[in-house]
């Protein structure tokens, strides 16, 4: 059986790695549209080795037996047309930040809570954050296994995050810092190139970003409602790729090695943890890659029983692509569409 499948902001650097994950996994698909805003409409986006898709304009486009609607438009279109869509019978996967905390929109990273998807009720689901989707799956085998009471991590998040516009400017500030002309921050606080900002997203009442709050709440919600997290959010001058460095306390006594172990026997995760000169995995390293990759594990002796690690990913595709597509994945598996019909 294929599906209709509609890839809104298909422009966009994640709508475009959306296109190329559902191509390379060989999703079933009968029909595919490339949807965007009216400015683009009429681009050319490319799927597969040899399709080129005519981008449509989501303001005039039917939704109407389309089954799954894979969205990244930015959260304020989302909110405007989600609920369209999933009005028009069409499942939305939303990869923006709108719907996240609604309580009555499941909130779903596959390896970690797929049970979620039992819950859908408006017809949408929600892809969580980049640097939470990492993190918990990360977080996910540990808990089951040792009970985690408290989380502190400190990420280094990749330009991309903040889509193109954060790209471009890193590439042309370098070039402007190289040659010693003048540089005017356009999409980040401060000069990103040859810098690190301690700052994504807007700054809340107590302090904390909203980039760190969704992290604390994200990670309650997917994870475990228990668990006390303490994020510092960092833009970084890498292009692709966040990583994060992650201190755990759990309620059970916990080694380096046994955490490693399971570590290694959970999906969707990789360890390559050598303590020698470059046995660890970097942004660079894991660009284009699906898994979660975790390095440095070691033994936290400030408290009873601690761990930390060093935990990266593809914030485009296990951070959003990847995550979208496999939730659609696994909503074919469960048997949602049959039970729909």
């Amino acid at each position: 059986m294929g599906y209709r499948v509609a890839v809104v902001g298909a422009t966009g650097a994640v709508g475009r790695e959306i296109l190329k994950t559902l191509a390379e996994r060989d999703f079933p698909i009968t029909d595919i549209a490339a949807v965007a805003s009216a400015r683009s409409a009429g681009q050319e986006v490319s799927f597969g080795d040899n399709r080129v898709l005519k981008v449509q304009n989501l303001e005039k486009f039917d939704f109407t037996g389309w089954d799954i609607g894979l969205f990244s438009p930015g959260a304020s279109v989302s909110a405007v047309h989600a609920p369209r869509a999933a009005a028009a019978g069409c499942v939305v996967i939303d990869n923006t930040s709108h719907f996240r905390m609604e309580h009555d929109v499941p909130l779903v990273v596959p390896e970690v809570n797929p049970h979620a998807l039992a819950k859908i009720k408006r017809g949408i689901i929600a892809n969580p954050n980049c640097s939470t989707i990492q993190m918990v799956v990360a977080l996910k085998p540990l808990h089951d296994r040792f009970k985690i009471k408290r989380v502190v991590v400190s990420t280094y998040q990749s330009v991309s995050g903040a889509g193109k516009d954060g790209m471009d400017e890193l590439l042309l500030q370098s070039r402007r810092s190289l040659v010693h002309d003048q540089i005017v921050p356009q999409e980040f606080t401060k000069q990103i190139a040859f810098n690190v900002i301690p700052h994504i997203d807007k700054f809340m009442d107590d302090g904390a970003t909203k980039e760190e709050w969704k992290m604390v709440v994200e990670t309650k919600k997917i994870l475990d409602p228990d668990i006390a997290v303490f994020a510092t959010c960092v833009r970084v001058p890498v292009f692709i790729g966040h990583a994060e460095s992650v201190t755990v306390e759990f309620e059970l006594p916990v080694t380096a090695s046994a955490a490693r172990d399971v570590l290694r026997d959970a999906p969707g995760i990789i360890v390559q943890d050598r303590r020698e000169d470059g046995g660890y995995i970097t942004p660079l390293d894991c660009q284009g890659e699906d898994a979660t990759f975790i390095s440095r594990i070691r033994k936290d002796p400030t408290v009873p029983h601690g761990l930390g690690f060093w935990c990266v990913s593809d914030n485009l595709r296990k951070g959003a692509a990847l995550n979208a597509v496999q939730i659609a994945e696994t909503l074919i598996a469960q048997g949602y569409f049959k039970k729909a019909a």
